[in-house]
């Protein structure tokens, strides 16, 4: 009797193979440090919102811009703008996208991951993907909490709609970051490093210098897509516009999303091609 040679496996699809490597790696990134890291960031808002909703029910107005008292709208969109937008999104991009893959370089445990039968930039990509479940499970419920505690029911009606462009914008922030410091800890030998200056130094000052240099910054066009106008009569909107060109959305959303494929992309293509040596 002939034996039949056997069977081939056929190795599974990229999108397969992610769809593994997201299923494995979300619940490890829902339980772990950086879990709680990011916990302890996002409730910082909470918390302020909180001490904002007792001042206010003892009578007292919590915030005042000559002379006259702000509404609770105009305080989360200050909130949304320089707590969110221009701190959280950019840290949480930066400690859970460099370490997609700078992690399992240092725990010597990134060869396990390549000997499976599987594509390599499946690893990457599935590792994003839960990357960006997880970080939109625990930043959206405190943009929400912040939000119902600090604007009045009776301005709800009127200012819910920014609230769901808020968050919209912070899924977007957070994907775009997240691929590119995904690609530069694939890159990258300190990604984390890099990743920090590029936020904290290079973003800031991009920001803050007059011509095109703001063009190469993510916070550029993440910032013109959100809706909130400070009161015109204040300093902060001052500072806002420095930071902050008046443009139409299409532009900045398509960029953002330029930005994002591009880098994932490239991040991809690095773990595919890029020899791994680990060192003793």
């Amino acid at each position: 009797m002939t034996v039949s040679p056997t069977a081939r496996v056929t190795p599974p699809s990229l999108l397969a193979a992610s769809r593994r490597v997201f299923d494995l790696s979300l619940g490890e990134m829902l339980w772990s440090r950086r879990t709680i890291f990011m916990a302890l960031v996002v409730g910082g808002p909470v918390l302020l919102a909180l001490i904002f909703r007792i001042v206010e029910s003892l009578g007292m107005p919590a915030l005042r811009v000559n002379g006259r008292q702000v509404a609770g709208s105009s305080v989360f969109g200050v909130m949304i703008w320089m707590l969110f937008i221009r701190f959280i999104v950019p840290v949480l991009g930066v400690f859970y996208g460099t370490a997609l893959l700078a992690d399992e370089v240092d725990d010597k445990t990134i060869t396990y991951l390549f000997t499976r039968p599987i594509p390599r930039g499946a690893v990457l990509l599935g590792k994003y993907l839960a990357y960006l479940v997880c970080t939109v499970l625990v930043v959206l419920p405190s943009v929400m909490l912040t939000y119902f505690l600090i604007v009045p029911l009776g301005e709800v009606s009127g200012t819910f709609q920014s609230l769901l462009l808020d968050l919209g914008i912070l899924g977007l922030g957070l994907a775009t970051y997240g691929a590119v410091f995904a690609f530069v800890g694939t890159w990258l030998k300190r990604p984390l490093v890099v990743g920090l200056v590029f936020i904290f130094g290079w973003e800031q000052l991009a920001l803050a210098l007059p011509g095109y240099l703001r063009r190469f910054t993510v916070a550029n066009y993440l910032q013109a897509l959100v809706p909130h106008a400070l009161p015109p009569d204040s300093a902060l909107s001052v500072v806002q516009g420095l930071f902050r060109e008046t443009t139409g959305a299409a532009g900045p959303l398509m960029a953002l999303l330029a930005i994002s494929v591009v880098f994932l992309w490239l991040a991809v293509r690095t773990v595919t091609t890029r020899e791994y040596v680990l060192e003793q």
